[in-house]
């Protein structure tokens, strides 16, 4: 493949929202078949085919994953449209959000070295529970590898989106709003997502929660990181 093309910054771009795009079409024949999966699958494939070092790809890839924090931000816009009718519930929405953080890094952090991780591993997992757009900034800090972290948030984010709310039904919580919080603290933007195409209401206060825990994740990560060293 033409080396000049492949070093363009618009052929990585392009790539990923090609493969997007074909996700969404295979989505509509296989519904089972999320979009999140699909997509990397297709550009491994391409990769793979032309063999494409990943660095190249990246030049352009990174550029759709600055569009990350916009497009978080771009979730609030729905709880905006109902933020006078749910005001009431600002306290029980942040008391969630701050639960859900704190559980996140524990539950992390406890996984890792109850399965014998390496530090640098920990570093990149802890965070995973927080939007990809904050994780990654958090696993730079901590010393932690991006790319993984950004792997493993992803991977959080579609086992929420597609097991959270039959398994939260599972365990006997029937409260939309408790649902809500649930899932945009564990499955962060892609959970949120999820809800959002099934209920306006609900993803916004998905995305609500999402956001209070990009406040409380990095507030706590401090005292948990210290106490596990």
């Amino acid at each position: 493949m033409n080396n000049s093309l492949i070093a363009d910054p618009i052929f990585g771009t392009t790539l990923t929202i090609a493969a997007y795009g074909a996700a969404l079409f295979l989505k509509r024949r296989w519904s089972w078949l999320h979009p999140l999966i699909a997509a990397p699958l297709l550009v491994y494939v391409v990769l793979q085919l032309g063999d494409i070092p990943y660095s190249a790809y990246r030049v352009g890839g990174d550029m759709v994953t600055y569009f990350l924090g916009p497009a978080t931000v771009a979730m609030a816009v729905p709880l905006y449209k109902h933020a006078i009718r749910l005001r009431h519930l600002l306290p029980s929405l942040l008391l969630g959000a701050f639960v859900g953080s704190l559980l996140g890094l524990l539950v992390n952090a406890l996984s890792v070295i109850l399965f014998g991780g390496t530090e640098s591993f920990l570093h990149s997992a802890l965070p995973k529970s927080v939007t990809a757009a904050v994780a990654i900034d958090l696993s730079r800090w901590l010393g932690g590898s991006p790319e993984l972290t950004a792997a493993l948030t992803v991977t959080t984010g579609l086992i929420g989106s597609v097991v959270g709310p039959p398994l939260l039904r599972l365990c006997g919580v029937t409260d939309k709003i408790a649902a809500s919080i649930a899932i945009g603290a564990a499955a962060h933007g892609i959970g949120s997502a999820r809800l959002l195409s099934e209920s306006e209401e609900q993803g916004g206060l998905s995305g609500f929660s999402m956001a209070a825990c990009t406040v409380f994740t990095p507030v706590l990560l401090l005292p948990v990181h210290a106490w596990l060293l």
